[in-house]
Formats: C-alpha cells, sequence, structure tokens
C-alpha cells in the first residue's frame, strides 16, 4: 500500500513541477507618483542651466505648474509591469549572456528536481536489488541539494526586484504580486517533501533486518 502512495505523491510532485517553471511566478509592477514625476522634471530641466539663469527660470515654471494645478494633481502612474516564470527567467538571464548563472538556476530548479523525482519513481517499481542500490545511492546525492530550488526561487524574485528598480531610486515604488506559479511550485515543494519523506521510510522498511543469535 505505501509503495503505491510513495509513486502517487511522486507523480503529482512531477506533475505539480512542470506549471510550477513554466507558468509565470511573479509580476513586478513599478508606479512613480505623479506629482513627484513633475517635480523631478522641473529639477532635471533646470539642473541643465547655468546658475545665473536656473533661479528665473524655475520661479516661471513654478508659475507655469500652478496655472495648470500641476502642483495639485495626485495618483500613480504605472510605468513598467513584468512577469516572469522560471523559465523566462532562465531565458532572460541567458539572453544577457549571464549563461553560468542561466545553467544554475535551470539545473537547480528543473533538471536536479525532475532528476530525483524520476529516480524515486524507477525506485519504487519492482526492479533488482542491484539497480535499486545504485539508484538510491543517487538519489542520496541529489538529495543534498534538495533546498536548492527553493533558494533559487528566492534568488529569482530578488533579481527580478534589483532590475525593476535599478536607476530609479527613491523615485520608483515596486510592488510584488505571486502569480499561479508561484503556488504550483510550492505545492510542488510540499509534495516532493512528503514522497521523499516516504520513500526514505519505504526503502529502511524494505532492508533486511540482522538475525538475532539470542
Amino acid at each position: 500500500m505505501k509503495i503505491y502512495l510513495t509513486i502517487s505523491l511522486v507523480l503529482i510532485s512531477l506533475f505539480l513541477l512542470i506549471p510550477g517553471v513554466s507558468q509565470p511566478m511573479l509580476t513586478m509592477t513599478g508606479t512613480i507618483d505623479k506629482a513627484q514625476l513633475v517635480e523631478t522634471g522641473l529639477d532635471m530641466f533646470t539642473d541643465s542651466l547655468s546658475d545665473n539663469a536656473r533661479d528665473n527660470t524655475r520661479g516661471m515654471l513654478d508659475m507655469a505648474v500652478s496655472m495648470f494645478g500641476l502642483d495639485k494633481i495626485e495618483g500613480e502612474v504605472e510605468v513598467f509591469r513584468k512577469t516572469r516564470s522560471i523559465l523566462d527567467t532562465v531565458n532572460e538571464l541567458y539572453q544577457s549572456n549571464n549563461i553560468l548563472v542561466a545553467a544554475l538556476v535551470g539545473l537547480f530548479s528543473i533538471v536536479i528536481p525532475a532528476l530525483k523525482l524520476t529516480l524515486m519513481l524507477i525506485a519504487s517499481l519492482p526492479i533488482t536489488s542491484k539497480i535499486k542500490q545504485i539508484i538510491n545511492l543517487i538519489i542520496g546525492f541529489v538529495g543534498k541539494w534538495s533546498m536548492a530550488d527553493v533558494f533559487v526561487v528566492a534568488l529569482i524574485i530578488v533579481y527580478m526586484a534589483g532590475n525593476a528598480s535599478a536607476g530609479m531610486g527613491e523615485l520608483l515604488q515596486t510592488y510584488a504580486n505571486f502569480e499561479v506559479g508561484f503556488y504550483y511550485f510550492l505545492a510542488y515543494c510540499l509534495f516532493s517533501i512528503a514522497s521523499h519523506a516516504l520513500f526514505n521510510m519505504q526503502q529502511t522498511q524494505a532492508k533486511p533486518q540482522p538475525i538475532s543469535t539470542n
């Protein structure tokens, strides 16, 4: 009974991993306050003038802004919206010539999880003990990187946030919303942990018990 439960959990984990890496995971939105945008535009224009002309020009611009009511403008304007999945992030890193980083992100968030689950599925099937022993050794080695995929997702979030606010300083307000891919990936992590724990329990019980000499 446990072997069927293990196989079911492994299959569910694999099915969850696919949309977890292919569906949008995070949406970054950047907005700028309209009043602050007007003020920054005035500062940028007057800063390009000479010292003698700056004060007079700024005074005239302030009068024009007040006349048209731009000093009382309210609300925010959206300047960008970026949505990325794990696969999109790998592709973006590759296109920006960060090939090593792209390879590592793909390895730890896609290849290793898929490999571990596939090996667990094979090891749960009725195969020879020698092949099962080899597979268990590989699973034990791959299992050392079991939390790397979660760490990679955290890096992706930081990477997107850093790119979103680059060069904008305090002028830009960024907001992040988790998309469906994040919840698929979260579900994959939970089912993967449960399947791995059940798999280890199953393998421990399958080991031959030492014969008592008493």
